[in-house]
């Protein structure tokens, strides 16, 4: 894609700290490094986790944070290292780790890996 390498602007809804509102703001968002994904997100949505850390966690340690980690998106750019996805493909993000080998990972009922 054209903006591979390159230094991306984007919309998000970033919490700044703990029981306060969130915001839409523009963010710049840098190309991936080695075995990242840059994923071009066009469907996501806030959930449980990310309101229970917005308004019960309190940890301000973890602010600012960009809220709605589950989505579906195209794969934009990958870093270096990356051979299971390439710019196009379609994925959909996941918040764990996967190891590929536990019974979780193996059952298309669930993706809560036992070792992640």
């Amino acid at each position: 894609m054209a903006t591979a390498g390159k230094v991306i602007k984007c919309k998000a809804a970033v919490a700044w700290e703990p029981n306060k509102p969130m915001v839409i703001e523009e963010i710049e968002v840098a190309p991936p490094q080695a075995n990242e994904v840059r994923i071009k997100i066009v469907a996501t949505a806030v959930c449980h986790t990310d309101l229970y850390h917005l308004f019960e966690g309190m940890n301000k340690d973890g602010f600012p944070i960009v809220l709605g980690h589950e989505g579906a998106g195209i794969v934009e750019s990958v870093g270096l290292g990356v051979t299971e996805v390439q710019p196009g493909d379609k994925v959909i993000p996941l918040f764990l780790s996967q190891c590929r080998e536990c019974r979780f990972c193996k059952s298309p009922k669930t993706n809560q890996c036992e070792s992640g």
